[in-house]
């Protein structure tokens, strides 16, 4: 009999053709083999979850690692950890704000190795700013960027500043040429507000705005975009309506902006520094329909954890999304797609994302039940609210990695 390192069953596995009872063998970090639940194996750890689910790790798009003032490998370290905890098994790292910002290929060096021996997969998103040029972005690609990221506004404030249209059009296109994807933080900044940090500050006209400004350059070049985050219900028509003329758009959202209504926030919530801000009950409602509406532009739901904005949300991303989730009869496999397999897939991270054979062993086990109050003095925006979802173990690359115990299923 094959023996494999690690074996783990559970009644409840989320695969690619859905959730079912299944066994997932394991050797030298990917998946060797996903049969019946009962499938005998010879393994040197296996591990029955019984009814707690499988989950593929999550990947998350465009997450702040640096608060201001912390050093980079030790920020490193903390994002890792709390990843973790939110049954995250990839990053993909958003260049800024962040020091250096990842805007050249020796930034980047700065950041891959500070994020040397993390226990999760780290990957990097390439800045786009006014100064860069061709060359700057296919260095960036080729010393290992997996995407390109520029903003609009104060998206990468203060160190990518916001792009005019004619820059927005040329780093498309170069972006373009070297087949990648970019990904925006669309609200325009003339637009906003100063010091633009509330709601009345940052109305859903400046996304509107800036809907428009990708649109019309991405129709022009024909570059693929990924607006995030996208919070505006109001403007998912706008977005829908990219693909019927030709242009290759999608959308991210956070679960904070589906699962928490401006009115229901205190005065002091971390909440309020999201760029976008946490918009209306009624906005929030609206942006679900928007989600799930047949052939939805809004293809992925990350964490917007942002440190140097006060954001700290890595942990609870999964179990939020998830309340908010069952609530409206959904399953783990829409959760799955919007947090692992979709995001996976946008940046040509095809071997993470799924349990599925020849893909890395990145697991996460998931208490669809177990319910749990955030403490109260938690730093993100859900303390003090009860969740739904309980993360843990988690596999990473086969690899069962270390959690705190008060996170395990």
């Amino acid at each position: 009999m094959t023996e494999f390192d690690i074996v783990v069953r559970s009644t409840r596995v989320v695969a690619p053709d859905g959730v079912r009872p299944a066994s997932v063998a394991v050797r030298d970090g990917r998946i060797e083999a996903v049969g019946p639940y009962d499938a005998p194996a010879s393994a040197a750890e296996e591990t029955d979850l019984g009814d707690v689910a499988l989950l593929p790790g999550a990947v998350d798009l465009d997450t702040g690692v640096q608060a201001p003032g912390q050093d980079l490998a030790e920020a490193y370290q903390t994002m890792g950890r709390a990843a973790l905890r939110g049954g995250v098994t990839s990053v993909v790292a958003a260049p800024a704000p962040a020091r250096p910002a990842i805007t050249c290929a020796d930034a980047l060096h700065v950041h891959q190795r500070a994020a040397v021996g993390l226990p999760v997969s780290v990957y990097f998103l390439g800045g786009v700013n006014r100064g860069s040029g061709p060359l700057d972005l296919a260095d960036l690609q080729a010393a290992g960027v997996v995407a390109f990221r520029g903003s609009l506004s104060d998206g990468g404030a203060p160190d990518m500043a916001a792009l005019s249209d004619a820059r927005l059009r040329k780093s498309m296109a170069e972006i373009a040429a070297l087949d990648a994807v970019l990904l925006v933080h669309a609200e325009d900044a003339d637009e906003l507000v100063a010091p633009a940090m509330s709601v009345d500050q940052r109305p859903p006209r400046a996304e509107r705005r800036g809907l428009e400004r990708v649109i019309a350059a991405a129709r022009v070049v024909g570059a693929r975009t990924h607006v995030g985050p996208f919070s505006a219900a109001e403007c998912a028509a706008l977005l829908a309506a990219a693909e019927s003329i030709g242009v290759a758009l999608s959308a991210q959202s956070c679960a904070h902006y589906l699962c928490l209504p401006a009115e229901a926030l205190h005065t002091d919530s971390p909440a309020h520094a999201c760029r976008p801000p946490v918009r209306s009950d009624a906005n929030r409602k609206a942006l679900w329909s928007a989600l799930l509406s047949e052939g939805s532009a809004i293809t992925t739901v990350g964490s917007g954890h942002l440190p140097a904005h006060g954001l700290h949300t890595l942990d609870w991303n999964l179990p939020a999304l998830w309340t908010a989730a069952q609530r409206r009869g959904l399953g783990l496999d829409e959760l799955s797609r919007w947090t692992s397999r979709a995001p996976a897939d946008l940046v040509g991270l095809t071997w993470k994302g799924r349990i599925a054979v020849g893909c890395d062993a990145d697991l996460v086990a998931f208490d669809p039940l177990r319910r749990r109050t955030v403490p109260a003095v938690d730093p993100s925006p859900y303390a003090g609210r009860e969740l739904i979802g309980g993360v843990g173990p988690v596999w990473v690359m086969g690899r069962r990695a270390p959690q705190d115990p008060d996170t395990t299923a």
